[in-house]
C-alpha cells in the first residue's frame, strides 16, 4: 500500500524547535526569518529533507508560509487550510494569518521590531515573491536580507539527506515527441527571442524536457535538478549522477554536478533567461545578463499533444473502473461500521488491482462529516473517524499509472442525508455542469470561467474558498502550473491543457461537498458566425451519485447533460468491471428521472 495513516507531525514539537531558531537568527543579528513551503525548485510538494514549515510548525499544507519574529511566528495560510492549520500548530506559540487578505510585507510592519533586518534563503524564494514584499516594506525601515545558509537546517539536527530517487525513461509512445525534438524547438523560440539560454529550475519542466519520471518526491514524478537550455539546443544538467546511473547518455546534454549549478551560472555569456515567478532568487543573482521571462517548458508542457492526450484518457478509463469497483463495493459497506481509512484503503487497493498502478497521485482525502469541510485533509489514525448514517463522505483521490495521471472526487450518502445538503450538493453538481458545457472564444481565460461554477452556489448566498480548477500533468504532476480556472487567473486556455473542474461547498464544523472531473481543452465545432470557439471534453468515467440531487432543482438542459455523461460512462466502463459491478454500475447511470 501507498498511503499511510501515521501523523508526520506534533504540535507539540513546534515550540522548542521555535525557540532554537530564535536563539540561532539573535546569533546572526536577524530580528527575523522566512520560512517557506517551499523548496529550491518551488514546487508544491517537498522531499523530507525540504520539509521546514512542517518540521518548525507542523503545519503540513501544500501553501503556506512561517514569519519568526523575537515575539510572534505567524503561520500563513489560505482558505483552503484555515481549519486544518490550527489542528496542527501550537498556539499561541504559532499564530494562524489570513493570507493573502494580509500580506507578508502589511504584517512585518505591524509585528516587527524597529529596523528589524529579516532573513530568508535565496534558494527557497523567487523573485517577484521577495519584489512584492520589499515594495511594501519601502519606508518601513525594516530590510530584507538574503542569508548565506539557512539557520533553520543549522537548528534541524536530523534533516533528512537531500532525495536522491532514481530516474527511469518515459516512452516515446506516451511522450508523443522526443527530448531532442523539444530541446530543438525551445531552443528555435529562445534564440528567436534574441536569448542566449534559459534557465530551467522546475522539477516537472525537467522531467517533461527529458522524458524522465523521477521519484524524489512523493506521489509526484518529477524529476529534481537543474538546467542551462542554450540557443544551439545543448543542454547543461545539473543532477545527482546516482539517480540517472541507469539512463544512457544523450547527445547535446552534459550532464554535471548540482554543485557546479552556481558557478555555471555565474560563467553564463549573453542574455540568460530566468523565470522570475519559479526561479529561486539565486539564479537570479548569479547571472550576469538575466532577462526575465517564463520558463520555456511551462505553456510546451501544458498543452498536450495527441499521444499525451490518449495516455490520459486510457489511464481515466482505467481508473474509472477502479472507481466503480470501489462504489458499488461502498454501497453495501457504508453502513457497517466502516471509518475513512477503511475507505482509502479499499480505493487503493482496488486502483492496484489495475496492475498498472505506479502510485497515488495524492493522499486520498478520504473524509466524513466535520473532517470533509477541511479541503485538504489527510486521514490519520488519530483523526480516523467512522462513516455515521446521515453523513456525507467525501472521497478525492488519483492514481499515477505509466500513462497519466488522475483526480476525482465524488460526494456520497450515509443513509438518508438531510434536505440542507441535497440542496447544497446540487447546487455544486449545477456549477459543475455548468463549466462542463462552456463554449467560449479563443482569448478566454480561467478567471473569466471560474463564476460558471460558482453561480449556482452565489444564488443561494454560498461560496467555496478554492479556485475551480487546477491544471494537471500528464503522467506528471496532479497540480500543474501554468494553466487554472481561478478568479486569478488570467493565462487564456488553450486548446490540450487539461484541467479539473471541482466546485465545492464546506459547512465548518458540519460537512463538505465537492465533485470533481477532469477536462481537456479542445477546438469546438464552428457555429453562428465562425467564430474561433473552445470548450471542454470531459475524460473522468465515473457515475455522479444521483442520490444526493434535488431534481426539481435542475433545468432540462442540465438533466440532459447528467443523462448523456452516464450513458458514456456506461458505455465505456461496462465492459472492464466485474459482474456485480456491472450490475451496480447500470443502475447508478439510468437517467436521473427514471431513478
Amino acid at each position: 500500500m501507498f498511503q499511510t495513516y501515521t501523523a508526520s507531525t506534533r504540535p507539540s514539537d513546534g515550540p522548542p524547535r521555535l525557540a532554537a531558531l530564535r536563539n540561532e537568527l539573535d546569533a546572526r543579528g536577524l530580528g527575523g526569518f522566512f520560512v517557506p513551503r517551499s523548496d529550491a525548485h518551488q514546487g508544491e510538494y517537498v522531499s523530507d529533507h525540504d520539509a521546514r514549515l512542517g518540521w518548525l510548525t507542523g503545519f503540513t499544507g501544500s501553501a503556506g508560509f512561517c514569519i519568526v519574529l523575537p515575539d510572534i511566528a505567524g503561520v500563513f495560510v489560505d482558505g483552503r487550510y484555515r481549519l486544518q492549520v490550527r489542528d496542527q500548530i501550537a498556539i499561541p506559540d504559532f499564530t494562524p494569518v489570513d493570507w493573502p487578505e494580509i500580506q507578508p510585507a502589511d504584517w512585518l510592519r505591524e509585528h516587527a521590531p524597529e529596523g528589524a533586518v529579516i532573513g530568508f534563503d535565496p534558494w527557497l524564494h523567487t523573485p517577484d515573491e521577495i519584489d512584492r514584499i520589499e515594495k511594501g516594506l519601502a519606508g518601513s525601515g525594516l530590510t530584507l536580507r538574503a542569508v548565506e545558509s539557512n539557520p533553520l537546517d543549522a537548528v534541524w539536527p536530523d534533516q533528512p539527506a537531500p532525495a536522491a530517487g532514481a530516474v527511469r525513461e518515459h516512452p516515446l509512445s506516451l511522450a508523443g515527441k522526443s527530448g531532442a525534438d523539444k530541446r530543438a524547438e525551445l531552443a528555435a523560440g529562445l534564440k528567436r527571442d534574441g536569448v542566449a539560454a534559459s534557465v530551467i529550475t522546475l522539477a516537472d519542466s525537467l522531467a517533461w524536457l527529458m522524458n524522465w519520471r523521477g521519484s524524489d518526491i512523493i506521489r509526484n514524478p518529477v524529476v529534481q535538478g537543474f538546467a542551462i537550455l542554450h540557443d544551439d539546443a545543448r543542454l547543461d544538467l545539473f543532477i545527482d549522477a546516482g539517480k540517472v546511473s541507469q539512463i544512457p547518455e544523450e547527445d547535446g546534454v552534459a550532464r554535471r554536478a548540482v554543485s557546479d549549478f552556481p558557478e555555471a551560472l555565474r560563467a553564463l555569456n549573453g542574455a540568460t533567461r530566468f523565470d522570475p515567478a519559479t526561479a529561486p532568487v539565486a539564479v537570479k543573482t548569479a547571472l550576469a545578463d538575466g532577462v526575465a521571462g517564463a520558463d520555456p517548458c511551462l505553456m510546451a508542457k501544458a498543452m498536450k499533444n495527441p499521444a499525451e492526450l490518449d495516455g490520459m484518457r486510457a489511464a481515466h478509463r482505467r481508473d474509472g473502473a477502479a472507481m466503480v469497483e470501489f462504489l458499488c463495493w461502498f454501497d453495501a459497506n457504508a453502513l457497517a461500521g466502516l471509518t475513512e481509512i477503511d475507505m482509502a484503503r479499499k480505493l487503493e487497493e482496488c486502483r492496484a488491482a489495475t496492475g498498472d498502478l505506479l502510485d497515488l497521485s495524492f493522499d486520498s482525502i478520504s473524509s466524513t462529516g466535520p473532517n470533509a469541510a477541511i479541503n485538504h485533509y489527510r486521514v490519520t489514525e488519530e483523526t480516523n473517524r467512522r462513516l455515521e448514517p446521515g453523513d456525507l463522505f467525501l472521497i478525492d483521490s488519483g492514481g499515477q499509472y505509466p500513462d497519466g495521471t488522475t483526480d476525482i472526487t465524488r460526494t456520497l450518502p450515509v443513509g438518508v442525508v438531510e434536505a440542507e445538503r441535497r440542496d447544497a450538493y446540487t447546487r455544486v453538481l449545477q456549477g459543475m455542469i455548468a463549466l462542463s458545457r462552456a463554449r467560449f472564444p479563443r482569448g478566454v481565460a480561467g478567471g473569466h470561467l471560474d463564476a460558471l461554477a460558482r453561480y449556482p452556489l452565489w444564488l443561494a448566498g454560498q461560496d467555496f474558498d478554492h479556485g475551480t480548477g487546477h491544471g494537471v500533468g500528464a503522467a506528471l504532476s496532479v497540480h500543474e502550473g501554468p494553466a487554472r480556472i481561478s478568479r486569478v487567473s488570467t493565462l487564456p486556455l488553450q486548446p490540450g491543457m487539461i484541467l479539473s473542474n471541482e466546485p465545492g461547498y464546506y459547512r465548518a464544523g458540519g460537512w463538505g461537498i465537492r465533485i470533481e472531473n477532469l477536462v481537456i481543452v479542445c477546438e469546438a465545432a464552428p457555429l453562428g458566425d465562425n467564430r474561433k470557439m473552445l470548450d471542454f471534453e470531459t475524460i473522468t468515467l465515473c457515475p455522479i451519485d444521483k442520490r444526493l440531487i434535488v431534481a426539481e432543482m435542475l433545468t432540462g438542459d442540465e438533466t440532459a447533460w447528467l443523462d448523456a455523461y452516464h450513458a458514456w460512462v456506461e458505455a465505456e466502463l461496462s465492459p472492464l468491471v466485474s459482474p456485480e459491478a456491472r450490475t451496480w454500475l447500470e443502475q447508478a447511470c439510468a437517467p436521473l428521472r427514471s431513478s
